[in-house]
């Protein structure tokens, strides 16, 4: 009672917060990290994921209510700033990263909280194992469902490869978010990179929209 009378607190409460600086200490120096290792599949998903990275159609941002849109934009932008000081740029990348979340039915919160805990929002950034971008994409993927002149450290390429493979992973873990991250990162069923991207997901990058009725697109955009 004394302890907690002065602010120390209870040894739960002091516990949780060396976790929580822990947490933040790993997620300012960790390297990119992504090792997706390569699975034999059917024909038939190797045809739907070539045509998943395929698509051309313009990036934009897919939320129906016009106050929305700009809310989000406005406060993403002002979270990312001081990663990504150049503001046209930084707009043109959560309009993709929104974009391309959205399409492959992933939350884009999620996939910032991935993004950066993978390479910390560097465009160039390459893992020992060889992933290379923002979302830590393995080289191997290109030629399995996509083609050759691909390049991985295009904006737009690296996320749609990027959200694509996450639920690629999702879809062969039933929904089981925890078993796709460790998929994705090349360490299945270990919690060290799931809680990584839930942590910087949840702390970084939450987002509560004013309208969830109106906050998306209609389904079937693409």
């Amino acid at each position: 009672m004394k302890n907690e009378a002065r602010g120390v607190g209870s040894p739960l409460k002091r516990r949780g917060a060396l976790l929580a600086i822990a947490a933040s200490l790993a997620l300012a120096s960790l390297p990119a990290l992504a090792n997706q290792q390569y699975e034999p599949m059917s024909a038939s998903v190797r045809a739907a994921l070539h045509a998943a990275v395929s698509d051309s159609a313009a990036p934009r941002l897919l939320i129906a209510d016009d106050v929305e849109r700009t809310r989000w934009l406005d406060e993403m932008s002002r979270r990312l700033a001081k990663r990504i000081p150049d503001e046209r740029y930084r707009h043109e990348l959560l309009i993709t990263v929104h974009y391309e979340s959205t399409r492959a039915g992933l939350d884009p919160q999620l996939v910032l909280g991935l993004i950066q805990v993978e390479s910390a929002f560097r465009k160039y950034a390459i893992s020992s194992a060889g992933a290379r971008g923002y979302m830590q994409v393995m080289p191997f993927w290109v030629g399995v469902i996509g083609r050759k002149d691909d390049n991985l450290f295009h904006l737009r390429t690296n996320l749609r490869y990027g959200c694509t493979i996450l639920r690629h992973y999702l879809d062969i873990e039933k929904g089981d978010l925890f078993r796709a991250l460790g998929r994705y990162n090349g360490s299945l069923g270990k919690p060290t990179y799931p809680n990584l991207v839930r942590t910087a997901w949840e702390r970084d990058w939450h987002y509560a929209p004013l309208n969830v009725a109106t906050s998306r697109a209609a389904p079937g955009t693409n």
